[in-house]
């Protein structure tokens, strides 16, 4: 190991603070010869994933840490910061334990370190305006001493500050009195000088105020930046032991990687005595047995087993129990949901209940379920209805307990408009001025980074010096992480404490946590995430299901439940080739409106490809046309060979789905199952890291060449696939969309007048407003019956039209929801006091 080692590094993960990638300070650090690097970002770890990932790229060792504040023992006084990194598992626990401590209780007592100082380095920061000799200081770092014995320190840090050689003074005297070594460390904020300017951005970001107004919350200098081991001996030739220090602890932490975090499924997902491998088996079975009355096909046993064998390989039977049993509390609340996602297309979850998608339906759907080769957890989606999701949300924390459960966060990044909009107001441009520009940019403007200039996007005025200065700092501000937010639904379940694998912290909604890890990371510390969706659909079909039966003729007839709705309906399907299809689900709009009489959905799998073909990756992707000519018979339908028709024959040789490139990769061009996965991720991960699919283009070209495919061919192939960059639609996803959105068809089309009240009932949703859905179910036959105070109750219901009752199609009243400015107590009100009435004929 080299002679210093700098373990005080900030990434952009202290949020408007640090101004670099985790990458560009491994990258630097590789340069300037150092073996490790210590990220410790300021009361948080959520950095630390991505910091991880840049150590196996760069090669150099990540010594994982945090900088934490305590409340110090005096009122008044400046908090105690501590730079602290974990050299065993149980101070990886400790050092969650504390951030979490901090986020619940808002506060973080020195004292707090009593109980979680095992395993953990730990070094004090001399804070700023507090002379060292402080009697309350003093008294902080004895007990300190006494608590971490060898394993603490004092910082010297040397960043051209006025006072500095009188505090470097105070602080080597204060370590020869406590008796413990001192460390260098030079704090970066940012692995070069030249992020300075973009840094004094973040600090007037953080401030609200423009950098000329921020003051002494600016750094001073540039000094804040990564140095090497010559540098750092140069800055402190007056205590070497100090740069040898770092070196020292680097090797006391070689006994912690972040790769030793290990995350277990829940295990209580199982009666006691029973096996989670025996009780899923009896699950499925049981409702195999339901869907297939009398005896299950030949056909359908095989395939459980396959998937049964497939799961207990891989030891997962504890993510299906634990979907199970979220899917069977809102069944059991009479919450309709829905399961989407590549495994919850399968027969397995078809038997579970969690999914209403017969895996029949969908041929080979199951051919991307859960993978030997990419040892990748499943993937299930679940929706529910919107109104009523937060039952199912608070009842997993009580289940599972806020110390195992929590949501994963989100990390909100800098876009190309956002980021010159924060950055044009911290350099003081006028209101007007930061607006017109940031409309003259894309979305996302060129990262530095890969070599290219930032473009003014053919600006209406030419730019002056102080524009073109802030495009380019905005450009590499873009994709910083600005603020960590919920993710709408993800929930992360542990077997032990959550809270030890990754602090937890309040969300900013009501009786909601999160984790501090982003979505995409916890699929590279292997953690399991269960996604708790809203649908307004849900919640409109359910509604609609509960007027159909209240309104039944015969009050003993069956009810009709969702999956009772009747498959492959010819009357459905000529009204969605009308397109008439206003309100329903996913094949409303204007667009989706357009493309019904071309594409003439007549068997579900249509319904498939409808869903997914009229969206920018199929369109970008130059999809659409060649697949319409085709289905139309005005293009040959040809394949290169009898591989490529395996892969592309449903979607007659039109790659329109993800899994489909995925499977080209390998296929054609020769990708291993890891390779094809690395561009599943790019395809995925574009929000995050920019568009990196390039990287594939040259791969992709030669291994299909190589394989006898023509160039031409290669090249379409992945024009086709950088389409879906961002935006391609996963075919397991589109099953489950095009089963909503045929029940959702077929109820309008068979009862129009509860499809219309239950459209109105669960709004807001959807394209089209209130008065619209009533036009329409006026021109669909619909008796709509205005609001009454003496008829109507708070929701739309529904009325016999005639002294046959409900034998006739019944009318439509219109609810006291619909009168603008009258809240629901009031309507209810209302109605109660008014008491039962008889309704109009």
């Amino acid at each position: 190991m080299s002679g210093f080692v700098e373990l005080g590094c900030m990434s952009n993960f202290s949020f408007q603070e640090g101004a670099s990638h985790a990458d560009e300070l491994f990258d630097r650090a590789r340069e300037q010869g150092a073996a490790a690097l210590g990220v410790c970002d300021r009361d948080s770890v959520s950095g630390l994933v991505r910091a991880l990932e840049a150590s196996r790229a760069s090669g150099v060792r990540l010594v994982a840490g945090a900088r934490l504040r305590f409340d110090p023992p005096v009122r008044q006084a400046v908090p105690v910061e501590l730079l602290l990194w974990p050299f065993e598992l149980r101070g990886w626990a400790n050092l969650c334990r504390l951030i979490t401590d901090g986020h619940v209780q808002r506060r973080r007592a020195i004292g707090s370190l009593l109980t979680r100082a095992d395993g953990l380095m730990a070094a004090v920061l001399p804070a700023p305006g507090v002379a060292l000799a402080e009697q309350w200081f003093l008294e902080t770092v004895e007990g300190l001493a006494r608590l971490f014995g060898d394993r603490l320190s004092v910082a010297l840090v040397r960043q051209g500050l006025p006072d500095e050689w009188l505090r470097l003074r105070q602080a080597c005297a204060l370590a020869a009195h406590v008796g413990v070594p001192t460390l260098a460390t030079n704090l970066p904020r940012h692995h070069d000088a030249s992020r300075r300017e973009l840094a004094d951005v973040l600090t007037a970001v953080r401030e609200s105020k423009p950098v000329a107004a921020c003051g002494a919350a600016l750094a001073p200098n540039h000094e804040a930046h990564l140095r090497g081991e010559a540098a750092m001996r140069a800055l402190f030739d007056f205590a070497p032991e100090a740069v040898d220090r770092s070196v020292q602890i680097a090797r006391r932490c070689e006994g912690f990687s972040l790769e030793q975090v290990r995350w277990s499924y829940p295990r209580d997902c199982a009666p006691e005595g029973i096996s989670p491998l025996a009780h899923l088996r009896a699950l499925t079975m049981q409702g195999a047995r339901e869907r297939w009355p009398g005896e299950v096909p030949t056909a359908v046993m095989q395939r459980l087993e396959h998937e049964l064998a497939l799961i207990a390989e891989l030891r997962y039977e504890p993510y299906f129990l634990t979907v199970h049993e979220i899917v069977a509390f809102a069944r059991g609340r009479g919450i309709l949901c829905q399961g989407r996602g590549a495994a919850a297309n399968s027969a397995v979850c078809f038997c579970l209940g969690i999914t209403a998608v017969d895996p029949d339906r969908m041929d080979t759907l199951f051919e991307r379920f859960i993978s030997r080769e990419r040892d990748e957890p499943p993937d299930i989606d679940v929706d529910f209805e919107h109104e009523r999701r937060e039952e199912v949300i608070q009842w997993i924390y009580r289940r599972w307990g806020r110390h195992r459960a929590a949501l994963t966060a989100e990390v909100i990044r800098w876009r190309g408009r956002s980021a010159v909009r924060d950055v044009g107001k911290a350099m003081g441009l006028a209101p007007e001025a930061v607006e017109r520009l940031a409309r003259q940019i894309d979305r996302h403007m060129v990262d530095p980074r890969e070599g290219g200039e930032v473009d003014a996007r053919q600006a209406v005025q030419p730019l002056n010096d102080l524009e073109t200065r802030v495009l380019r700092m905005a450009a590499e501000l873009e994709g910083f992480p600005r603020h960590l937010s919920q993710h709408v639904g993800g929930f992360v379940m542990s077997d032990g404490r959550l809270d030890e694998i990754v602090p937890v912290r309040p969300a900013t909604m009501a009786d909601r946590t999160i984790i501090e890890w982003d979505k995409d990371d916890l699929e590279a510390m292997g953690l399991l995430k269960v996604d708790v969706l809203a649908l307004g659909m849900l919640t409109c079909i359910r509604k609609c299901l509960d007027l159909v039966n209240e309104a039944r003729a015969d009050p003993a007839a069956p009810a009709l439940a969702f999956h009772a709705i009747p498959s492959e309906d010819p009357a459905t399907y000529d009204m969605a080739c009308r397109a008439d299809t206003v309100g329903v689900f996913q094949i409303e709009s204007r667009a989706q409106m357009s493309m019904l009489p071309r594409l003439k959905p007549r068997r579900f799998y249509d319904l498939v490809v409808q869903v997914a073909i009229v969206r920018p990756g199929p369109i970008q992707g130059d999809m659409v046309h060649p697949y319409l000519r085709r289905r139309a018979g005005l293009e040959p339908i040809s394949y290169p060979d009898p591989r490529i028709e395996r892969v592309l024959g449903r979607t007659l040789g039109v790659p329109l789905f993800q899994e489909q490139a995925m499977s080209l990769a390998v296929v054609a061009a020769g990708f291993t199952p890891g390779e094809a996965d690395q561009l599943r991720r790019s395809i995925a991960a574009w929000k995050r890291r920019g568009n990196q699919l390039a990287q594939y283009g040259e791969r992709l070209e030669a291994g299909m060449v190589a394989n006898g495919y023509s160039r031409q061919f290669a090249q379409q192939v992945f024009t086709q696939i950088q389409g879906f960059s961002g935006y391609g639609f996963p075919e397991s996803h589109a099953a489950s969309f095009a089963l909503l959105a045929y029940a959702s068809a077929w109820l309008k089309r068979h009862h129009p007048a509860a499809f219309a009240a239950a459209l109105l009932n669960s709004q807001p949703m959807g394209f089209y407003a209130p008065a619209q859905l009533v036009r329409d179910a006026r021109e669909h036959g619909v008796e709509v019956r205005p609001i009454d105070a003496n008829f109507s109750a708070w929701h739309c219901t529904l009325e016999p039209r005639g002294l046959r009752g409900f034998a006739e199609p019944p009318a439509l009243r219109l609810g006291l929801r619909m009168v603008r400015g009258l809240s629901q107590a009031d309507g209810e009100r209302i109605a109660a006091v008014r008491g039962p009435v008889q309704a109009a004929g």
